[in-house]
């Protein structure tokens, strides 16, 4: 919900599984949400970051790794492209 400046007044906003597309509600305490630095070409960081989000279920098949090499892949392949 916002408020009549436009700024976010909920207390709690779900998060949606970044490999699963599923919601992660908020008594799924295995789940994480990471940011993965931007490089530039000389190794240095940029200042921009990608955020992603795993799901507890996804974490306890032993899934969590492959899934964010996987995103990780694909995003930067969209980065690239720009």
């Amino acid at each position: 919900m916002q408020n009549e400046e436009g700024e976010n007044v909920d207390l709690y906003i779900p998060r949606k599984c970044s490999a699963t597309n599923r919601l992660i509600t908020s008594k799924d305490h295995a789940s994480i949400q990471i940011n993965v630095g931007h490089l530039d070409e000389n190794g240095v960081y940029t200042g921009q970051y990608t955020t992603f989000a795993l799901a507890g279920p996804v974490r306890a098949q032993g899934d969590g790794d492959s899934a964010l090499d996987r995103l990780w892949a694909k995003k930067k392949a969209e980065l690239s492209q720009q």
